[in-house]
């Protein structure tokens, strides 16, 4: 569903049934202690490029509301940890390197 900021995000969900105007961001929902959503979030939410560059599903996604320096507004930052390797993952756009493999072709001699 997209969300706010116009972009394909797999953890967005709207609720537009019968008149509702339920919006929600589940994955800072899931968070402990779960974070409040605003729509202002979506703008610069590296979420949807990481799902986008990077669909493990053993990946899974921490979020964190920080401000990048001070005065500057709250941003979603993630940190990510694969539960397949037991490892955090330095680059969650490329992911752990050892749930996918690349091909024999791509690696060098």
């Amino acid at each position: 569903m997209k969300n706010p900021a116009g972009v394909e995000c797999h953890y967005f969900f709207g609720d537009y049934f019968r008149g509702r105007n339920r919006e929600e961001c589940r994955l800072l929902k899931s968070a402990n202690p779960p974070i409040n959503w605003e729509p202002k979030f979506c703008d610069n939410c590296p979420v949807p490029a990481i799902r986008r560059a990077n669909s493990c599903e053993d990946m899974q996604l921490k979020p964190t509301l920080k401000r990048p320096l001070p005065l500057m507004p709250k941003r979603v930052q993630v940190t990510a940890y694969c539960r397949k390797t037991h490892q955090d993952v330095a680059e969650p756009q490329i992911g752990c390197g050892e749930c996918h493999k690349l091909p024999e072709v791509f690696l060098a001699d």
